[in-house]
């Protein structure tokens, strides 16, 4: 999910659960909170009923805490403010398909890219859409706020079209299935569950518009934030990343949930 966020002055209010786990017995002592928003986002991040985190980035999470012999946990935090509650220090390392930007940047350090996706448009399948500003003129787009996606789109398609903004993917993929909105725009690694449920078997991807994304939005990748101070902590996680890649346990996770190797090229 290649998010942009907001409100950083909404701190006080974030909530946060917690599921730990631990690394194995040789590992050293030192603890490692990894930030994931509350909203599930399948398959990069799921939440079962028991209050266990599974899917790529949580399966990642574990991997790297075993490369780095640490002790980890995961905090759960509203999206809103996920950023703010990292620059607060509740919790170290934010895990949870952000795209680098240059405006991120200015805020919070960044690992190298674990992943690259890019934005895509999803509709129904015999929905005749022309990808243009103007051939989406007065038609409703939904995305999630706080978002990369939900950026480029108020940008490229805000003037011309309705831009309908949603807290969770999981809202606006019921909103392009009752029909309240015409077309949906995602990233299309994130569009996988949807499109292969059943509820999704009537759409499809319809590509990615006329409008060229800006590759300083786009073409930077997915990282893990942490705090500009947390230099020693950023080589550690640069490291543990380039080893899981190296030993092939990166695309044993990756070929795990998606039908090709995430790993950025």
């Amino acid at each position: 999910m290649k998010r942009m966020f907001r409100n950083l002055t909404l701190l006080a209010s974030i909530g946060m659960t917690l599921c730990s786990f631990t690394a194995p017995a040789n590992a050293t002592q030192d603890k490692l909170r990894f930030g994931v928003a509350a909203e599930p986002y399948p398959p990069f991040l799921v939440k079962t009923p028991t209050g266990q985190f599974t899917g790529f980035e949580p399966d990642l999470i574990r991997a790297l805490c075993e490369q780095m012999k640490a002790e980890c946990e995961i905090k759960e935090v509203a999206w809103d403010g996920i950023i703010p509650a990292l620059i607060a220090t509740k919790f170290d390392v934010l895990f949870n398909s952000m795209g680098i930007s240059p405006e991120r940047q200015k805020v919070i350090a960044f690992s190298r890219p674990y992943y690259e996706t890019t934005g895509i448009f999803v509709a129904a399948k015999d929905a005749n859409l022309t990808l243009t500003p103007e051939g989406l003129a007065g038609k409703a787009i939904g995305v999630q706020g706080s978002t990369t996606n939900a950026e480029f789109i108020r940008t490229a398609y805000g003037n011309t079209s309705d831009i309908r903004i949603y807290t969770t993917q999981d809202d606006c993929n019921a909103d392009l299935l009752a029909g309240r909105i015409d077309v949906m725009f995602l990233d299309k690694l994130g569009d996988i569950e949807f499109l292969k449920s059943q509820d999704g078997l009537a759409y499809e991807e319809k590509g990615t518009g006329s409008v060229k994304m800006d590759p300083l939005q786009y073409g930077l990748g997915v990282g893990a934030g942490m705090r500009k101070a947390d230099t020693a902590l950023k080589t550690r996680i640069d490291q543990a990343l380039t080893q899981l890649h190296e030993s092939g346990k990166y695309t044993q996770i990756s070929q795990k949930y998606f039908p090709i190797d995430l790993w950025p090229q």
